[in-house]
């Protein structure tokens, strides 16, 4: 899982990613439109889906401003709205997915839209604009460039974290566990396909004594780490600054040839980055 949704059962909520175009659902979808989202839902989960549809829309409204982005009037309009898919149950959403057991929902980018099913305010509160904040940056940043999968599950944890105030304690949480990745690793990690129960050897990772943790360990150390990692940035210096580093990315350039542009006097560097983040840990 991810902490916002599929890994709410592994450490506090989680997501997975998805490019890959969904089986059809076995029971007939119904709709519930707004200005920016369809809401398609089966019969039992009429109710919960309407609720669905207002939340989303108060989530598109704020999740672009904190993140400080700027679109025209028609961004999702009309025909590109937002598809929003709830199944009736967690079997359900499973059999019309083919999604692992532990996963509650996830984005899929090509196809512009998000899937779960019906359980309660962890989705709406959540994973609902987890979600969202993914399709708002893979929408600003794209596919052309380098974008790094732990920005881009930080970002999206970034804005449900920091409305919630869940951001403090997860920190605390990260920094209890004693593990952290190099930004090396996090860089050229994709953990959406590791498996909870996996047992994995942790030197590799880290330089440091052997240690076998569960991959249900090591998703929670990675998305702990992502989130810190995105609220260093902003925090520190700025949504300005942090909306010019994915115009970087966005344009082709990787982290490492777009840090010098943004912060030239500040982090030149991938490690003048990892160093001032670890000192920015240490601190919270």
């Amino acid at each position: 899982m991810s902490w916002c949704a599929d890994v709410r059962i592994l450490i506090a909520a989680g997501v997975s990613l998805s490019l890959a175009v969904l089986p059809a659902a076995a029971a007939p979808m119904r709709g519930v439109n707004s200005d920016h989202f369809i809401v398609e839902h089966e019969a039992t989960a009429a109710d919960f889906a309407r609720q669905v549809s207002l939340r989303a829309e108060e989530y598109y409204a704020s999740i672009a401003d904190e993140l400080g982005y700027v679109r025209y009037d028609n961004f999702w309009r009309w025909d590109n709205r937002v598809r929003i898919v709830i199944y009736a149950d967690h079997d359900a959403y499973q059999r019309a997915t083919g999604r692992p057991a532990w996963s509650h929902g996830y984005a899929d980018y090509a196809q512009k839209k998000i899937c779960s099913y019906v359980w309660g305010d962890g989705f709406l509160d959540t994973l609902l604009a987890h979600e969202i904040a993914h399709l708002i940056f893979r929408d600003f940043v794209g596919f052309k460039g380098e974008v790094p999968l732990w920005l881009d599950e930080g970002v999206a944890q970034w804005t449900h974290q920091r409305r919630s105030g869940e951001f403090a304690s997860q920190m605390a949480q990260f920094k209890s566990a004693g593990i952290s990745l190099p930004l090396a690793d996090m860089m050229r990690m994709d953990i959406r396909g590791l498996a909870a129960e996996a047992q994995i050897t942790l030197p590799a990772l880290t330089g440091g004594t052997a240690r076998n943790v569960s991959g249900q360990t090591l998703i929670g150390v990675y998305y702990r780490q992502a989130v810190s990692l995105v609220g260093f940035l902003i925090q520190r210096y700025g949504t300005d600054r942090f909306v010019q580093l994915c115009r970087q990315l966005r344009d082709g350039r990787t982290l490492a040839e777009a840090l010098p542009f943004v912060y030239p006097t500040q982090m030149r560097t991938v490690t003048d980055m990892e160093l001032q983040w670890q000192e920015y840990v240490e601190e919270l």
